[in-house]
Formats: C-alpha cells, structure tokens, sequence
C-alpha cells in the first residue's frame, strides 16, 4: 500500500488571475488576496457524511424493471438512456415519507461525523429546493412538496453540525445547456452559467451558513471558475470552495471519486468516498456484505486519509421513500463506536511526521503525542521503531522504550472482534518530551559541489486541474538539503531560454530543524546573462514511433515501463510533427531510443496539447497541463542521457481539442544559460552548516498550478 505525506498550508495565499496573452504565454494580473487557508474547524474535523438523494434515489438503479448495471446509479438518466420528459415524470413518484433530517443528523453524530454535504442539485437538474429558476425541483414538482435542503439545514442547526452543500455544474434539464454527454464534463455555456450563479445565490442566501460548496463536474473556463469562486466568497466569506470548480480555483482539493493522492500535497484536500465504488446514489440491488468488513474497510480508509493531511467525506444513498439503507446505517454506527474512543487520535490532529511506508497502520500527531493506529499487519518481530531524534519518551498506553535515536513500541492487539471495531483497531498513544516535527531518517546531505535539480531534489506538491479529468499532483517547488563544507556568497541557476523572464523564490532555511524559520529569500528574475554551450555529441536516434491512445484521466502514474515491442505503434521520420483531426481524450504517445556513448545533457523541442508527461528512461521528469485551451504548445526540455541506450517518452494530452499535435526534435539550440545571484552578508550563510534550500515559482497563475521547474539546476561556486 502506497503511503503519503501530506503538508497542510495554514497561512493565507493570493489566488491570481491568468489571462492569456496566446499559446504558450501568459500575463499574470494579481485580482487581489483571496484567504484560501482552511477553515480551522473545517480543517478539524476530518469526518463528514455525504449524502446523494435526488429522483435517482426513487429508481433504485432500476429501470423499466432491470438493473442499469453500467455507471453511477445516481447518473441512471444517462446510463440507461432515458429520455428527459421521461425521466421527468419519475418527480410524481417523489414522496420520501421516510425522509427525517433531525434522525439523519443525529445518526452523523452518533457516527462521529462533524459536517454533513447534502445534494442540493445532482447532474439531472432537479433541484432539493424551493427555487425560483425552475419548477423542476422538489417543491414545485413532487407530491411531497418539500424543501430537503430546508429541512437539513434547520437540522443540522438544531444539532450544531456544520452544513455544506454538493451542487452539480453540469445540468441535464437546463435547456440552454450542454447536452448528456459520456463523461460528464461537458462546457457551460454563458445562459447555464448565469443560471448557476442564480442557483448559487439562493443557497447561499437563504438557507443559513454553508460550511462548503462541493462543486461537481463540467468544464468551466478559468473566468467561469474565478466568477463562482469569487461569488461564492462574496455572499459567504468562510464557505470553503472544492476543487472541482476547476481552473484551480479552489479552497481545499478534492480528489477523484475514491480515490487517494499518490504523494505529499502542500494543499489542504478532501477525499470523497462512497459506501461501494459503483455507485453513490441508491442501489437497490447492490450486495453489501459484511457490515464488520465494510466498517473495518472504510474506517481503515478515514485514518489512511486523516494521517496524510486530508479530511474524508463518506456518502450514504438513502432509498427512494428516504430512509437510510440498515447497511450504511450499522457501518456508521460501528465506526462511530470506534471513534468515540479514539476519536483524539483523529480530530483537530496533524498529519504523520514521517516519510516511511508502514505495512503496520498509520500515525497522527498533536503536539507532544503521536497516536499510532494499527490497522494493518502485525510486525514480524512484534515490535514497532520509529526515528524520534533529540526527543525523550514520557509516557505510553503500552511496552515502550527509547534505543538512541528511536522509540520502540511493543503493540498489544486484542482479540479481532466482529461487532466491534474497538477490539480490532488498537491506538498507541506515545507522548514525548518536545513537540513532534515532520522528521525523516537522513541520508547523506548533497555537498555543495552538488549540481541540485530535479533528480535529487524533493518536491512539494499541490493539486492542479482544468476539470474533473485533467486533474493531478502538481509540482509547486523543490527542495534540497545541503551540508556546506565552505563558505558560499553567491547561488548560480542554470536553466534554457525557456526560463528567461521567469520569476523564482530562492529561500534557505535550516535544514530539519525545530525552528524551520527562513534565513533568507529572495524573488529573482531569470535573464540568461551568460551562456552555458552543450555539444551533444557521440548519441544517435535509433527509433521514433508514435502510438495512438484514449485515455480521459491525466492522473498517470510517475514511472512507466520501458517499452520493447513496438507491434502496433507506428514508425516517424526525423522531424515528423503530428496534427491530425482527432476528440476530446484522445491523446498520443512518441517514444524515442536514443544510444549515447557518454552521459550528457540535450536539449530537446517538445510540442503538446492540452498538456504533457514526459520520461526518461521510465521515469517522469516533466509533467503540467498547458494554458487552458491552448492547443499547442513548444517547450524546450533538458534530457539527461545515461550511457549507452536511452528511452525517452512523450505523452501529449488531448482534453478539448478537434486536432491532436505533438512532436520531439532536437533543438537547433543546444545552449543552457547561467545567472549568478550575489547572496547578502548573513552570517548563517556564509560560515557553512547545513540548509534546505528551496525553489518555487513567482509567476504562476495559482499556487496549485505546476512550477515547471524541471529544467531549473542550482549550482553554488
């Protein structure tokens, strides 16, 4: 199981605004600081319900007596193809006699849920509320005649639960909007988009505070979003925005349906997921298993998440007559239990201070205490050690002890119980004389003799989409440690004159220390003064070949295999560019082999689409999506060659466009360029030790946004 640790950002940042100036360029213009750090008691509270009830819900996953076994059940009006005045009339059989929003609030509480998200508007269009921009909505359409969102928010009031609300861009009754289309994502069209703003002043207006608005799906354009976000913030300051808003507009990141960040985030994000990954609206005929195995699993799911930074948002579907599903309801409760006992090791904690995988469970930290929570396997020496330097054990609920610089734990694991998890998943809790910081075991620092790039640099990331689809773990800056065996006055960066006009945050700071206060910053500008020549010599290209795929998701993963058989791929020509009529999602991939009889450095031209991924030798280098809708664009990328045979891979990305583009050539201009940047007297500086140093863009157009700083090397002479 893959592990990550995640970097919660608790100070404001300025969210700007990018206009494009044409493909490949960008002005950036600051619209003004927007306070996207998180909630304090948003960001405490870790556990919330979600809750997708609509006409959905009346149909159960069933229509015209069979099962809709593809898709969402939720989604059913697309998946079974159902004809919208047809799906329409499903409104007379909405009648939730069962529906109580006092009892579903009180079942949030018992199940140790802080905030609840209820649907106000899913895909369909069909409204939970009394609203004035249709009839198509629950009061005016139903025989029930009621005002779900109403009677939530007066319950979750009377209980002191916070309230948020899901709200589906995308609207499959909306005249003047796109049609149902395959994936969901479809453009907003100016009338639609005016109709959801109109939507979103009602909610926001007239049922009380709004703790989040959970956007979902389309595909706005970057002043659709900005016009959400802002109003959004306008009429509720301290409403928290998801991250499917798109364009990078956002408060806290959402990951996709189930799913989990594959590495750090230096974001505040939320991972939704449902009671079964096939649907979240109501199944009827869905086989739901062991409440015992379903609890351990999502319970299991909701530390994974709290002990890398996240909070987890877990659905229930409850039945069309409005009842909550027994299941769901005893998974709840069962958690819930757990959770009334341990809930200090998950409310209002820090994330896991340490890098390392651990097949034993996960950690959480809250000042002097770490709380191991052991939902994994026993270790095969029945003891657990951890990497605590500078710190002195206190106190602890089991055999324990310090060897130097780890704590050693001796876990106790109770018999597994089958009605309770309380017997299942054990919790250390370890207090320590000082408070607990992120702390890794240390390797050797790089000297600084060391060229520092992106291969031994380590990332800090964000989350970074357009829409629901091309989302991703975006690089926002890179960091080094450094042992500095003699005094250094100035930084050199070596970067192409793709990187000239760029602006670059230098920091340094001490390396891994209690006190992680910045020694230094600067914001430079990068202006190539001086001129680094490379002379590529000794290599040739023995293949080109080019593959088409589709592919909708841009969430890849960081290292591919080495491809050998080329059956199915097509050969290129030196210099060949592809343009070719193509769809949405349908994307290519160029891979070329290259032998060199030395390592060296070449710089190549790389032109994509909507975005790019590109590897050397299996691993990825680069990574970003490219200005929205910027059908192509050329960059220029460093190479690192390895002696002897190389692979390298480029993945261009196709999520709007009618025409597919992408190429690799060598570049006339085999040059890097230098800038010499003269450090201020500091004595922290100058008398060596050891720093992190840290790089980070001044220019993007959102601190999600990727950094592009692979191509970016510091060298200290």
């Amino acid at each position: 199981m893959k592990k990550f640790y995640a970097l919660c950002v608790s100070a404001s940042i300025a969210i700007y605004s990018c206009f494009l100036t044409g493909c490949g360029q960008a002005s950036v213009q600051s619209v003004g600081p927007v306070a996207i750090s998180p909630d304090e008691e948003w960001q405490d509270g870790k556990y919330s319900m979600f809750i997708h009830f609509g006409l959905y819900s009346v149909l159960g996953g069933v229509w015209e007596g069979e099962p809709v076994t593809r898709g969402y059940s939720e989604q059913i009006q697309s998946f079974a193809g159902i004809f919208s005045d047809w799906y329409a009339l499903v409104a007379d059989d909405l009648d939730p006699v069962a529906f109580d929003a006092d009892s579903i609030v009180s079942l949030a509480c018992r199940a140790g849920m802080k905030s609840i998200v209820f649907t106000s508007k899913h895909h369909d269009g069909f409204c939970m509320f009394d609203t004035e921009t249709t009839d198509f909505n629950s009061v005016d359409a139903s025989p029930c005649g009621r005002d779900f969102v109403r009677e939530l928010s007066d319950a979750c009031a009377r209980a002191g639960m916070r309230f948020g609300l899901y709200f589906s861009i995308i609207d499959w009754h909306y005249p003047y909007g796109y049609p149902i289309s395959s994936h969901n994502a479809d453009f907003v069209t100016p009338r639609h988009h005016e109709y959801n703003k109109a939507q979103i002043r009602e909610l926001l207006t007239n049922y009380g505070p709004v703790s989040e608005l959970w956007f979902d799906m389309g595909s706005q354009t970057p002043q659709q979003s900005r016009e959400l976000y802002e109003l959004v913030h306008s009429l509720q300051p301290h409403c928290m925005v998801s991250g499917r808003i798109g364009n990078d507009y956002y408060d806290f990141a959402v990951m996709g349906d189930n799913r989990y960040p594959d590495g750090a985030l230096h974001a505040p994000w939320q991972s939704s997921a449902s009671m079964f990954n096939e649907t979240w609206g109501y199944r009827s005929w869905q086989q739901r298993g062991s409440v015992a195995d379903k609890a351990f699993e999502k319970l299991s799911r909701l530390v994974e998440v709290v002990a890398h930074g996240g909070n987890f948002l877990l659905n229930i579907g409850p039945a069309g007559d409005g009842s909550v599903v027994p299941f769901e309801r005893d998974v709840l409760l069962m958690i819930g239990e757990w959770l009334e006992e341990n809930g200090d090791a998950v409310y209002g904690t820090d994330p896991s201070p340490f890098r390392e995988d651990f097949e034993w469970g996960e950690v959480t930290c809250k000042n002097n205490r770490l709380n191991l929570i052991l939902t994994g396997e026993k270790p095969a020496d029945g003891e657990i050690r951890l990497y605590m330097p500078g710190r002195n054990l206190v106190s602890c609920n089991v055999a324990a002890r310090m060897e130097g610089d780890y704590a050693v734990f001796v876990p106790e694991y109770p018999q597994a119980d089958t009605v309770s998890l309380c017997g299942t998943v054990p919790v250390i809790r370890a207090d320590f004389s000082r408070p607990v910081i992120p702390v890794e075991i240390p390797g050797e620092a790089l000297s600084s003799s060391s060229m520092l790039d992106a291969g031994n640099a380590m990332p800090d990331y964000s989350y970074s989409c357009f829409d629901y689809y091309s989302n991703y773990r975006s690089t926002v800056a890179y960091s080094w440690d450094v042992s500095l065996a003699e005094n250094i006055d100035k930084v050199q960066i070596v970067h192409t004159s793709g990187e000239n006009g760029r602006k670059l945050m230098l920091e340094f700071s001490a390396q891994a220390s209690d006190d992680d206060a910045v020694m230094y910053s600067d914001v430079i500008t990068l202006e190539g003064t001086s001129s680094l020549p490379l002379d590529p010599v000794g290599c040739s290209v023995t293949g080109r070949y080019m593959q088409f795929y589709r592919a909708s998701s841009f969430d890849t993963p960081d290292t591919v295999g080495i491809v050998d058989d080329f059956k199915g791929w097509n050969a290129m020509s030196d210099g060949e560019k592809i343009s070719v009529k193509s769809h949405p999602f349908d994307n290519c991939r160029i891979v070329w082999n290259i032998v060199s009889d030395k390592e060296q450095d070449m710089v190549l031209d790389v032109t994509a689409g909507n975005g790019m991924e590109f590897f050397v030798n299996g691993r990825q280098t680069a990574k970003h999506l490219n200005p929205y809708r910027c059908a192509e664009m050329t960059e220029k990328v460093v190479v690192h060659l390895s002696e002897g045979e190389n692979q390298i891979m480029l993945r261009s990305y196709n999520r709007f466009e009618n025409v597919l583009n992408a190429s690799l050539a060598i570049a006339e201009e085999q040059e890097l360029y230098v800038d010499t940047f003269t450090l201020p007297e500091c004595r922290n500086l100058t008398e060596g030790g050891d720093f992190r140093i840290t790089i980070l863009p001044g220019d993007t157009a959102s601190p999600h946004t990727d950094g592009r700083l692979h191509n970016i090397r510091l060298v200290m002479p």
